[in-house]
């Protein structure tokens, strides 16, 4: 060969995905039924994989490729296997970074969020990601919102969303109400630094407590669930099992609890028990009560002060009579966030102040002082406790500090030494000290004295959770709307002011497409009047629209529904097309969004079902949740300022080496410190494997897919290392998705490629072997590289689409090694590694062991006591 002919060999087989890319994916892009699911009839099992959808910011970093590329590879992988996959992308487009953007750069947040999802859908496309686009999900156009405010009627007249006043989380940043996943360790999830305010307002919910045994008892279902996922999930929803007990307030200190106190403390109580969910209101005509929720109401002889959250009502009514204790009490309130702001709120110095008010036990009549104290939370329980030191360790800090008396009423079965107080034990423990429940065991006693107090009108047995009913009005501009107007004249059964649900004919309710955002005054949608001033929908009179919009995790509570039935203009989705795919076989996203969106779709999932809308119970049979990719020390997002752009990875690398790195770096559930070198070493070994695959690509072409009928000595190395690596892959993906060790599975097959590659040219190799070797290697890099998969597919003479190509089927007898090594141990430590036949006899091993030149030296003249054989795995011997 001369020296030109050299020359351009050596240029047509340099690895060079800026040609290659861009042409696979223009055939690609010309092709929009490529990654479509087929129809429900097409005989192949149905594999629905989804990671979760982007918020659309603008652009994409290496945390969102690393979370695609994952997703991507599966996908693949599934169609290779055989499977009609689902495989959508969409936008999560509401929100509030878009009405920030609008305020700052002074563009509609519309234009503003749709020239993102161009730039976003562009930079996806570049990077070869699998989607579906004629599935595609906007959730910040009509087509898809009118089916948040159709959910929103329907749960409205199910009685699952109200409207109601009370205590919620406001974000002074947002400007706007948060639901209480949304605050995280007493701040913002938008804003770490921001502390979250309570505040009294009249919102919308919607009852997601009415779910919360099933969402509780379903983790147990969710096998393919991480367990930290279901962990957070079970802590977060917090059932507790106890008794609410109420307690009658005697505000005079001087006068026995007969009379009940002022009018203005009971229309405050009222307002603490509209403020909570689920929690019987057991207030009596006669006199007004403190409700207090405890899991042991065996100790409630023990009782020796009730205590209040600085918050709560009763509270705050006994400050309006009391000057000096209204000073105290907002000590105790600037403590507590001074808590929230340090993050440390368990471990709070417990302060207090006496009330100089009296509540009764409703038990033994007793009259005990009511304290308001700074460790109790207005939000947690019913925001007011009985006090029982001697058998609380917080309890018992609090007495002790003040001066309050401590009693013993639990104690150890009889016989057992009397422990110390506090004593906190149930098991083995009786009642002491309680009339008449003497004696019965703290279990026993818990249920006959919840009995005993339902029956008697004063309490009952119940069960609280942590979880609160979702908080979905925002007082900002972008969000849908949400569909309820307030009849200013009333008609029959509804007074002036009431509340009017819009019919189906009526959505959706549009955004109107000009509007002057501000933060202040509320939502904007307020100061339109052609949006504000309507017609009630029953009587045709005057009415004035509601002007908050939704929280924005609605948006995505049932987004993958839609992907099953994105046009459908008449429904949400299709029966029968979402029965067919879900549950979804595979969810993929962070976990940061445990407790928040992951809970969400759970509970819209149990209301569709509900309303005979699809069959599941859950929305994904199977999650993932990726680790971060870190940079700089801190995670990569556009708020710390440490992004990495794929578009200058893939100018100077590639999109394959960028999403190929992503996967090898670090497992895929751990976190990958972000290293720009990383890639370049992804790209030169796709430029090995390009330079091998061109080299041998006509004798693969002429070899077509024949098997090596006489195989050489170097054939049998090389397939026996090719199908362990088809071997450990398939593993990989069936669950383990160890996609780094598969990877380097690939590279190691590589080296011993070119390692033979002298003895292959000598012909010592036959073409059959090399051509299947080839032809596997390509198909091993499809779902990790597949436009440089693509590219090898067509020069290699592959027929069809390459990730459309059957997954390489492992042959176990030649993935079987003819020999094994087996480390050799003498009492304990490792001597020697010996080879033996793979497969070999207990017997055998063991005679081999014994006959290694370094294990006779290190037990001669000692005694074999004995051989420990563990066939495959080790040999020890014990000797003396």
């Amino acid at each position: 060969m001369s020296e030109i002919e050299t020359n351009a060999t050596e240029r047509q087989a340099r690895y060079n995905p800026a040609e290659i890319e861009p042409k696979w994916q223009a055939r690609w892009d010309a092709d929009p039924a490529l990654y479509a699911a087929e129809g429900h009839d097409s005989g192949k099992p149905k594999f629905y994989c989804l990671e979760m959808l982007p918020y659309p910011s603008g652009q994409l970093h290496m945390g969102h490729v690393r979370n695609y590329a994952i997703g991507d590879a599966l996908a693949r992988y599934m169609w290779m296997r055989g499977y009609n996959v689902l495989h959508p992308m969409g936008w999560d487009a509401f929100g509030l970074p878009a009405e920030n953007a609008a305020l700052k750069n002074n563009t509609p947040p519309r234009e503003w969020t749709l020239q993102n999802i161009a730039a976003m859908k562009k930079q996806m496309r570049r990077m070869g990601l699998s989607y579906d686009w004629s599935t595609e999900v906007t959730t910040c156009l009509p087509d898809y919102y009118r089916w948040n405010q159709w959910f929103f009627v329907k749960m409205f007249e199910k009685g699952l969303a109200y409207r109601k006043k009370s205590k919620v989380n406001w974000c002074p940043d947002c400007q706007t109400v948060l639901a209480n996943e949304q605050v995280i360790n007493g701040r913002c999830w938008r804003h770490e630094d921001t502390l979250v305010e309570l505040r009294d307002l009249t919102q919308w919910f919607l009852r997601i407590t009415k779910y919360a045994d099933e969402l509780l008892d379903g983790l147990d279902k969710l096998e393919g669930w991480p367990e930290k996922v279901r962990t957070m999930q079970r802590n977060w929803i917090g059932r507790s099992e106890g008794a609410l007990v109420d307690f009658a307030v005697d505000g005079d200190p001087g006068k026995k609890a007969t009379a009940g106190p002022s009018t203005s403390l009971r229309s405050a109580q009222d307002d603490t028990y509209n403020a909570r969910d689920d929690i019987r209101n057991a207030q009596d005509d006669t006199c007004d009560v403190i409700t207090v929720f405890t899991t042991r109401v065996d100790t409630i002889f023990g009782a020796t002060s009730v205590q209040l959250a600085p918050e709560h009502a009763v509270a705050k009514a006994f400050a309006t009579e009391d000057a000096a204790l209204a000073e105290k009490i907002e000590a105790l309130l600037a403590e507590q966030k001074k808590a929230r702001e340090a993050d440390d709120f368990g471990a709070i110095e417990k302060h207090g102040v006496n009330t100089g008010r009296f509540a009764v036990n409703p038990f033994n009549g007793e009259r005990v002082p009511i304290w308001v104290g700074n460790y109790i939370l207005a939000d947690y329980g019913t925001g007011a406790i009985m006090s029982v030191p001697g058998h609380d360790e917080r309890d018992f800090e609090f007495a002790l500090k003040y001066g309050l008396e401590v009693r013993r009423v639990i104690a150890p079965e009889s016989g057992a030494e009397v422990p110390e107080l506090p004593f906190t034990a149930e098991g083995d423990a009786v009642l002491i000290n309680s009339r008449e429940w003497d004696g019965l065991s703290c279990v026993e006693a818990q249920q006959k004295m919840a009995a005993f107090a339902e029956k008697n009108g004063f309490g009952s047995a119940t069960v609280t959770y942590r979880l609160k009913d979702w908080g979905v009005s925002r007082q900002r501009y972008w969000g849908t709307p949400i569909p309820m107007v307030y009849c200013e004249n009333g008609h029959a059964g509804l007074e002036p002011g009431g509340v009017v649900a819009l019919p189906e004919s009526a959505l959706p309710v549009l955004l109107p497409a000009q509007v002057e955002i501000t933060q202040e005054g509320g939502s904007p949608l307020g100061r339109v009047a052609e949006f504000l001033n309507t017609m009630c929908p029953v009587c045709g009179g005057p009415a004035r629209r509601e002007t908050d919009t939704m929280d924005t995790f609605v948006d995505s509570s049932w987004y993958f529904y839609r992907y099953t039935d994105a046009k459908n203009e008449t429904a949400p989705f299709e029966s029968d097309k979402a029965n067919y795919w879900f549950p979804m076989d595979q969810y993929i996203g962070g976990v940061e969004h445990a407790i928040l969106h992951l809970i969400y779709s759970r509970f819209w999932t149990k209301v569709m079902r509900d309303l005979g809308m699809i069959k599941s119970d859950e929305p994904a049979e199977r999650l993932f949740t990726q680790g971060m990719v870190i940079k700089d020390g801190a995670k990569m997002s556009k708020s710390k300022g440490n992004v990495v752009s794929p578009d200058d990875m893939i100018a100077r690398y590639g999109a394959d080496a960028t999403r190929m790195y992503s996967l090898f770096a670090a497992p895929p559930d751990r976190d990958l410190e972000w290293q720009e070198e990383g890639v370049a070493g992804i790209s030169r070994f796709l430029g090995r494997v390009y330079r091998l695959t061109t080299k041998y690509a006509e004798l693969t072409r002429e070899s077509g897919v024949a098997r090596a009928a006489n195989r050489t000595e170097i054939d049998q190395a090389l397939l026996r290392r090719l199908h362990q690596t088809i071997a450990k892959m398939t593993l990989d993906f069936s669950g383990r998705w160890h996609f780094n060790t598969s990877i380097a599975a690939i590279m190691s097959l590589v080296n011993e490629i070119v390692a033979a590659e002298v003895a292959i040219d000598e012909g010592k190799a036959s073409p059959a072997a090399v051509a299947e070797i080839v032809r596997n290697l390509v198909l091993m890099l499809a779902p990790f590289a597949p436009f440089f998969a693509a590219e090898l597919w067509e020069q290699i003479g592959g027929e069809g689409i390459v990730f459309r190509t059957a997954w390489p089927v492992v042959d176990e007898e030649l993935a079987r090694e003819d020999e094994i090594e087996i480390p050799v141990q003498v009492n304990g430590k490792l001597v020697n590694v010996i080879k033996v036949a793979a497969g070999s006899e207990e017997e055998a091993i063991k005679v081999a062991a014994l006959a290694d030149e370094k294990v006779m030296a290190r037990i001669v003249g000692k005694t074999v006591v004995k051989v420990i054989v563990v066939p495959g795995k080790l040999v020890n011997l014990v000797v003396k």
